[in-house]
């Protein structure tokens, strides 16, 4: 089976190598409108951006739990609010927490 599958990715390899041959340059080129890219793809990112990235990931989730909880909050009653605020309460001493620690000093 490994056989079956090292033949079929070089198979396809070299078909793609056979037909790319006689490609354009500004149509393979991935996004950027055609542009030339400015930097390498595997660039480095400052360290001040990961904190950054990871306060707007709990924000993201936050909001993942938040639509299914404002369509069945009317099923559920009270329980569902009392959750719903405890799930916020943990989120708001998380930000708290990130505060303190300077994720949001930018400079």
């Amino acid at each position: 089976m490994a056989l079956v599958a090292v033949f079929a990715v070089a198979f396809l390899y070299a078909l793609h190598r056979a037909v790319n041959v006689l490609a354009e340059p500004l149509t393979v080129l991935p996004a950027q409108s055609g542009w030339l890219p400015q930097e390498h793809a595997l660039s480095r990112f400052h360290a001040r951006w990961y904190p950054a990235s990871i306060v707007f990931l709990a924000f993201d989730v936050e909001m993942l739990f938040m639509y299914p909880w404002a369509v069945i909050v009317a099923e559920e009653g009270m329980t569902a609010v009392v959750e719903m605020f405890l799930f916020l309460g943990a989120l708001l001493i998380a930000v708290t927490w990130a505060w303190r620690e300077g994720v949001f000093r930018w400079a």
